[in-house]
């Protein structure tokens, strides 16, 4: 599995990626590569000067670093690597780190959801062979810790089959799209159900 080039901890790093244009700055420079503020806020439907105070801000976390060529307003930004792990739960961290942590992946799988809800509604304009291979799965079952980490790691080490995809436009085949996989395994708490 590919190590998420950065494990966040500091609050303020934390509350720095948990806003909705900064989310979007940084998946955009992630999937699409080096964009000055202007292209960004094309593809956002923001300002360049919202797009480029946002970036400042990325900036002084080390999240977004200037890219090669291009000056002042045409300066192009990239993310300096890919991916982040941070923890809402460990045992050690404190209030405000759970918090903090909590926030991001508020906004995380938010803007995922959005974008199932978006993928949806323009299914019926999409192709019958695309329609096929759209899926959507929930399932619970009971499991002990150690399988429930079994599954995770699995279902992570398909998750990775394709990744190297994401930075290399070579090893995309044609007809190729991108797709949004989400998933997440945890204990879950239904009223009146009890573990076994």
């Amino acid at each position: 599995m590919p190590t998420p080039h950065r494990r966040l901890s500091d609050p303020r790093e934390l509350n720095a990626l948990a806003h909705p244009v900064r989310m979007a700055i940084i998946e955009l420079l992630s999937i699409s590569g080096p964009l000055t503020a202007t292209e960004l806020a094309d593809r956002l439907d923001e300002t360049p000067a919202n797009c480029s105070w946002h970036l400042r801000k990325l900036a002084q976390h080390g999240f977004v670093v200037e890219a090669e060529g291009g000056k002042g307003r045409q300066r192009p930004w990239q993310v300096p690597g890919l991916g982040f792990r941070w923890d809402e739960e460990h045992a050690s961290a404190t209030g405000e780190q759970r918090r903090a942590a909590e926030g991001l992946s508020d906004v995380m799988m938010g803007r995922a959801i959005d974008r199932l809800r978006e993928s949806q509604q323009r299914a019926p304009e999409d192709t019958d062979e695309w329609r096929a291979a759209r899926n959507n799965t929930e399932m619970v079952a009971w499991l002990t810790a150690d399988e429930l980490r079994e599954m995770n790691d699995a279902l992570n080490a398909v998750l990775d089959w394709y990744v190297e995809r994401l930075t290399d436009p070579g090893q995309r085949p044609a007809g190729a799209r991108l797709c949004e996989f989400v998933a997440w395994g945890v204990p879950t708490y239904f009223p009146g159900v009890d573990p076994a």
